[in-house]
C-alpha cells in the first residue's frame, strides 16, 4: 500500500532546497490549510447532494435532476447563490458575538477535520493524545451555537440554542465513553496507533460484544451531537422556524449549513477510525491472498468509503424516525445510554485484562 509520507517528505525536501527551514514550514502550513479548505468545501457539496439523493430515494422521488447531469451541479448552484446573498445587519443584537458565532462553529469542525487519518501517512496531526484532542476541539462548536442563539436577540433562536446546548453536552458523555471503550481496547490515544492496532482485524470484529455495543451507542449519540433527525430539536422548523440560526443570512448561514454536513462526515470518520480500521484495508487472518488483493485499494478510498457508508446509516435515521420530544431525547441519554455505556466500559476492561479479544 502506498505510503503518502514519502510524498510529503519529498515536498519538504524540495522546499528546503531553496528556502530556510522556518519559511519552508510556514509554506507547508499554508499549503495544508488550503488543501483542508478545498477538501472541506468539496465534501460539504458532495454531502448536500448525497443527502438529497438518499432522501429522494426513501420518498420515492428523483431528487436534484435539472442542474447538470443527474443534478450534479445543483449543490454548486446553491453555493454560488449563497455567496452572493446579502449579509443582513440586525438591530438590537450583539454584533460582535453575532458575527463570531459561525466562525467558531467552522473552527471546531476544521480542527477536528485535521486529526482524521485520511490515508497511510496522510494525516495533518498525529500525537500521543490525538483522540483526547479530537474530543476537546469538537466541543468548541456548542459555544458557537450558544452565542448565535443568545446574540440574535430572538426568543426562537435562544430556545434553539438552549436545546442544542443541553443536547450536545448530554450526548458528549455517551460519545466520550464509547470512544474511551475503544481506546481501552487499542491501548493508545494516538490516532495512528489505533489504526495500526487494527492491521490484522478491525475492532468491530475483534472487540467482541463491547465493541458492537459501543458502535451502536456511538451512532445514536453522534446523530444527536450533529443535531440531525430524529434529534433535530434545536432546528425544529415546526416550532422554532430555523432554531439558533434563524436570524442569519448569506454566507454566515452558509457556515452553519456547511458545518452541519462536515460534522456528519467527522462523526462518520471517527466511527471508521475507531471501529473499522480507519484507512486500514479489510484483513482476515489466514487469508493471505485476499489480504494482498485488499492492499491494492488506495488507503484514501478505504477511509472515505467507510465514512460515506456510515453517513448513509445516519442519514437513514433522519428520514425514517419522527422527531423526539425534548424529554424523550434527554431521557434516552441519561436513563439508558449512559448507564449502558458505563457497564460496557467495565465489560471492555474485563475483555482486555483477561485477553478475551481476538
Amino acid at each position: 500500500m502506498f505510503d503518502f509520507s514519502a510524498l510529503t517528505n519529498w515536498i519538504h525536501a524540495g522546499l528546503l532546497s531553496f528556502m530556510p527551514e522556518w519559511l519552508a514550514v510556514t509554506t507547508e502550513c499554508v499549503l495544508i490549510g488550503l488543501v483542508l479548505l478545498t477538501v472541506y468545501a468539496l465534501l460539504a457539496l458532495f454531502y448536500i447532494y448525497y443527502e438529497r439523493k438518499v432522501c429522494a430515494a426513501f420518498q420515492c422521488r428523483l431528487g436534484p435532476d435539472r442542474v447538470g447531469p443527474m443534478g450534479l451541479l445543483q449543490s454548486f448552484a446553491d453555493m454560488f447563490k449563497m455567496l452572493i446573498k446579502e449579509l443582513i445587519s440586525l438591530k438590537h443584537t450583539d454584533k460582535f458575538l453575532f458575527a463570531l458565532a459561525p466562525y467558531l462553529v467552522i473552527l471546531a469542525s476544521m480542527l477536528a477535520f485535521a486529526v482524521l487519518p485520511w490515508g497511510n501517512g496522510l494525516q495533518v496531526i498525529d500525537f500521543n493524545i490525538g483522540i483526547f484532542f479530537l474530543i476537546a476541539v469538537s466541543s468548541i462548536g456548542v459555544l458557537g451555537i450558544l452565542l448565535a442563539g443568545w446574540s440574535s436577540n430572538n426568543k426562537f433562536t435562544l430556545i434553539g440554542a438552549l436545546r442544542s446546548g443541553a443536547q450536545m453536552v448530554s450526548y458528549e458523555l455517551s460519545i466520550g465513553l464509547s470512544v474511551l471503550t475503544m481506546v481501552c481496547l487499542a491501548g493508545t490515544m494516538s490516532v495512528g496507533g489505533i489504526v495500526e492496532e487494527q492491521r490484522d482485524l478491525w475492532f468491530i470484529f475483534s472487540g467482541h460484544i463491547p465493541a458492537i455495543i459501543a458502535f451502536i451507542i456511538y451512532l445514536i449519540a453522534g446523530t444527536a451531537e450533529t443535531n440531525r433527525g430524529p434529534f433535530d430539536l434545536p432546528e425544529a422548523e415546526s416550532e422554532l422556524t430555523a432554531g439558533y440560526h434563524t436570524e442569519y443570512s448569506g454566507m454566515h448561514f452558509g457556515f452553519f449549513y456547511l458545518a452541519e454536513y462536515l460534522n456528519l462526515f467527522i462523526v462518520s470518520g471517527v466511527a471508521a477510525l475507531l471501529f473499522f480500521g480507519g484507512w486500514m484495508p479489510l484483513h482476515i487472518p489466514g487469508w493471505d491472498a485476499f489480504n494482498h488483493v485488499m492492499d491494492y485499494i488506495p488507503s484514501v478510498i478505504w477511509f472515505v468509503g467507510k465514512a460515506v457508508v456510515i453517513s448513509f446509516i445516519i442519514i437513514w435515521f433522519k428520514w425514517t424516525f419522527p422527531r423526539l420530544r425534548i424529554d424523550q431525547m434527554l431521557s434516552l441519554e441519561w436513563k439508558y445510554l449512559l448507564p449502558i455505556n458505563l457497564f460496557n466500559l467495565v465489560l471492555m476492561v474485563l475483555v482486555v485484562v483477561y485477553g478475551l479479544h481476538f
